[in-house]
């Protein structure tokens, strides 16, 4: 899982920087900040060290998919936008949550402390990634990006809770993030702005008052 999210989020990242027309060094960036940022706050928040300081080839996944990014780029026009980068991300949330998941639980955090750990593993490089890119987080907008991570950790919780095996919460877990994030980049499915909602509390106030 987390070999597969880290491909396929420096892919993402790496193309997100080809776009802003980023240099070489800075495509590598932003593209390794994305593979490895959720993971190694991860890290740091069940003390440990990071794996990205400790294992040579989580770089060389990293880089690999930087490289993917560029031969993409060569061959399409708008490469953050193709379906194969769409799904490239989609494919990276689930397996980061997943991950983000076996670790909290293997750690012995609570419900909670899981969800939180496979939320911030599968969205923080984003994150950090938008910060990079000088735009508001992708993450706190109005997309169901994030939302898809915690449906996933809790779904994961709640298998390992009613004593499921950890492998079946894992693959229910990756299902379900993936699933969600496909259906709402099909669907344009968002979660509603606080104005959206205030609107939706005020209408019937104004259809009363004429």
């Amino acid at each position: 899982m987390n070999a597969i999210g880290l491909i396929a989020f420096a892919l993402v990242g790496a193309a997100k920087a080809i776009r802003e027309r980023f240099d070489l060094f800075g495509v590598v960036v932003v593209g390794l900040a994305t593979a490895f940022v959720g993971g190694a706050t991860r890290d740091v928040l069940i003390n440990r060290v990071p794996l990205v300081l400790s294992s040579p080839g989580e770089i060389a996944l990293g880089l690999f998919g930087v490289s993917l990014a560029v031969g993409v780029s060569a061959a399409l026009e708008s490469p953050d936008d193709h379906p194969v980068t769409v799904v490239s991300d989609a494919v990276g949330l689930a397996a980061f949550a997943t991950a983000g998941s076996i670790v909290a639980a293997d750690t012995g955090l609570s419900g909670f402390g899981i969800v939180v750990v496979a939320t911030i593993n599968a969205v923080g490089g984003g994150a950090c990634a938008d910060v990079l890119l000088d735009r508001p987080p992708f993450v706190l907008l109005t997309d169901f990006y994030a939302s898809c991570a915690v449906l996933g950790g809790g779904v994961f919780w709640t298998v390992t809770a009613i004593g499921g095996a950890e492998s079946v919460a894992a693959a229910l877990c990756a299902a379900a993030t993936v699933g969600t994030r496909l259906a709402a980049v099909t669907y344009g499915w968002e979660l509603p702005t606080a104005q959206r909602i205030g609107q939706a509390l005020t209408w019937p106030r104004t259809e009363r008052r004429r």
